[in-house]
């Protein structure tokens, strides 16, 4: 990977393939006939998702792209915990009671979640479903009462989480009342992950899927070369602050500049930090991961947002040595 200093981009345009933290590059002027970058836009995961595709074959390319949606979609249903109705849902329902069933795609999105809050000392923790709740950030306008976060404050709820089988079959097993599955911080990144390995099945060899802030860069872009992807200012969306070209590689940010509000001249933002219940308190704005899978860069850049350039890359270490820290703002 190779940052350009400035931040700029310089003989390539960056065209409207990007939302939320990243935009990317395309060079009209230079695409050979007949093979064209072709795209599309979809709400999902409670995002836009862009998908786009490098082929001859518009029809083919509209397929595969089809299919790529429908993997998000299916990781979206079975995961999200906005319904009761998923996996994820039905867990914070029952498994307080006693072990619920899961799919193996949702026990290996669990377990990754929960090395992460392991490695990182609970700076990630995919159990504070419950105090997401109660901050809803995309609703108020004033922080929750004090009494409300004291069951979620250091409490390291990942600890009481059970992962294990029955019958051969993967359940979850909840051992703290507090407990609420959330895996907004690592599940998107899989849903892109399996979004690739779609494409990759239906022998598209260049490609790219970007939902929000998770992004996989697939074989080259329409000028036969490495994907260039620019990371948006955090404080002005029409600025970038980093510039990275990848080829068959994730990059995924995290920022306090898309869900917050603000009260009494502070921004609360929906990055909890375990250790006290509350949005993170940092001058940091954004940071972005790199790594082999983009559930891998999604879980590592909300575990590290807030810390330091040398904390964060000894906690991404501990669990993905081919990972690295690219960017903080």
């Amino acid at each position: 990977m190779i940052e350009r200093e400035n931040g700029r981009p310089s003989r390539r345009e960056f065209v409207a393939l990007g939302v939320g933290a990243f935009v990317v590059a395309a060079t009209p002027g230079i695409i050979r006939p007949k093979r064209r970058l072709i795209r599309r836009t979809v709400p999902v995961m409670g995002t836009l998702a862009e998908i786009g595709v490098v082929h001859r074959d518009e029809r083919f390319a509209q397929g595969a792209i089809d299919a790529a949606i429908a993997e998000l979609r299916a990781v979206d249903r079975t995961m999200t915990r906005f319904s009761d109705d998923s996996e994820v849902g039905h867990a914070n329902l029952e498994a307080a009671r006693g072990p619920v069933a899961l799919s193996g795609a949702t026990a290996e999105v669990i377990a990754a979640g929960l090395r992460w809050a392991e490695a990182s000392e609970g700076r990630f923790d995919p159990t504070l479903g419950r105090a997401v709740e109660i901050w809803d950030v995309g609703h108020r306008s004033a922080p929750p009462a004090a009494r409300e976060l004291r069951p979620f404050a250091g409490a390291r709820l990942y600890r009481s989480l059970e992962l294990g089988e029955r019958g051969g079959e993967p359940v979850v097993v909840y051992h703290d009342p507090a407990i609420g599955l959330d895996l907004g911080g690592i599940g998107k990144g899989y849903g892109v992950d399996r979004a690739v390995r779609s494409l990759r099945e239906w022998g598209i060899h260049d490609a790219l899927v970007n939902v929000g802030g998770d992004l996989y860069a697939l074989g080259q872009s329409a000028d036969e070369d490495a994907w260039e992807v620019g990371v948006r200012d955090p404080d002005d969306a029409s600025r970038l602050v980093a510039t990275f070209r990848i080829s068959d590689r994730a990059i995924a940010t995290s920022g306090d500049y898309e869900q917050y509000f603000e009260h009494h001249g502070r921004r609360y933002h929906h990055l909890l930090d375990p250790r006290t219940g509350e949005p993170r308190e940092t001058g940091i704005r954004s940071v972005t991961v790199a790594a082999d899978r983009c559930m891998t860069a999604d879980a590592a850049g909300t575990a590290v947002f807030g810390e330091t350039g040398e904390v964060a890359r000894r906690v991404i270490a501990g669990v993905d040595r081919n990972a690295e820290l690219l960017h903080i703002a």
